[in-house]
């Protein structure tokens, strides 16, 4: 027969089991809660680390490309804008002549874009200079198509602007200069950890959400609006944002009852304000503290 245990070895057995169960238990809870404490202490830290670092523009590359494609290609736009302008008022007495020059411009900015390759840490770079390249091709073709055709230079200009050739020829030239204003976005995110490197939608875009927008970020927005509306023009997007500004702080708005950016930009170019050289004679007013890379078109 099997001794059966005392019942106070026995009682003294059991509290023995349930103290031993309850350490462990205790041991185990005590290591999953300091784990979870650690984990919640160091979460953002490693958050941080995961999260995708903005690209690393450099000031070298915004005026490699500046020198290499931009410049090449604001020579060319601003040639065919007084083209184009005489054109329309009936000024151009050789019109076909004066298109096929305009073609072998495009084809000499084409060679000159082309001649540079953007680093590839630079991807808004990449395209912007792709994207110039497809629009100087789609311009050269267009006018060198016109050229052969016969008619007034006022409706040879009519039917160069309907043309989906030519209209494609603009929508590139404005994406690429969207993508070089937001690289320096880009690249002032880079310097300042608080600067934003995300770029507002302009469209129905509050004034006070403007107004509270660091320079390069309000260029970008700018860009987008000339982009939106088709607009080349001879001037740069940060012309229209020094008139956009200067129309709300001289109270010129006020008559408007304009709620939105949008709607300021809508009457800015539908009345042809915006002029080249806006932005060099308001730059004073923008203070130090904005962040601007050293470019020509800056003052820089």
């Amino acid at each position: 027969m099997e001794k059966r245990l005392p019942r106070t070895e026995l009682l003294f057995s059991l509290v023995f089991v349930f103290t031993l169960a309850v350490a462990v238990a205790a041991f185990f809870l005590g290591m999953k809660i300091g784990v979870e404490q650690t984990e919640a202490r160091y979460a953002p830290k490693l958050e941080a680390a995961d999260r995708p670092a903005v690209t690393d523009y450099q000031q070298q590359d915004l005026l490699s490309y500046y020198y290499t494609v931009y410049q090449p290609f604001r020579s060319f736009a601003a040639e065919w804008v007084r083209e184009a302008s005489k054109m329309k008022t009936g000024q151009t007495a050789n019109p076909s002549g004066r298109l096929k020059a305009m073609a072998d411009a495009a084809d000499e900015r084409y060679r000159e874009a082309r001649a540079s390759d953007m680093p590839a840490n630079a991807p808004l770079l990449v395209d912007a200079q792709t994207n110039v390249l497809k629009s100087l091709k789609l311009f050269s073709k267009t006018f060198s198509r016109y050229a052969g055709e016969s008619g007034t230079a006022q409706d040879i200009i009519r039917r160069i602007g309907a043309d989906e050739l030519y209209r494609e020829a603009l929508d590139y030239a404005l994406l690429a200069e969207r993508q070089y204003y937001e690289a320096m976005v880009l690249w002032g995110a880079s310097l300042d950890p608080d600067f934003p490197n995300r770029i507002p939608d302009g469209s129905g875009l509050p004034v006070e959400i403007w107004k509270s927008q660091p320079l390069l970020v309000k260029n970008a927005v700018a860009a987008g609006y000339l982009r939106e509306h088709r607009m080349l023009r001879d001037y740069h997007p940060h012309d229209l944002t020094a008139r956009v500004d200067y129309f709300f702080e001289s109270g010129q708005a006020n008559g408007f009852k304009i709620g939105t950016v949008d709607e300021a930009v809508d009457i800015l170019l539908r009345t042809d304000a915006v002029r080249s050289g806006d932005f060099l004679e308001r730059r004073a007013s923008y203070g130090e503290g904005e962040l601007l890379p050293q470019l020509p078109m800056f003052g820089g």
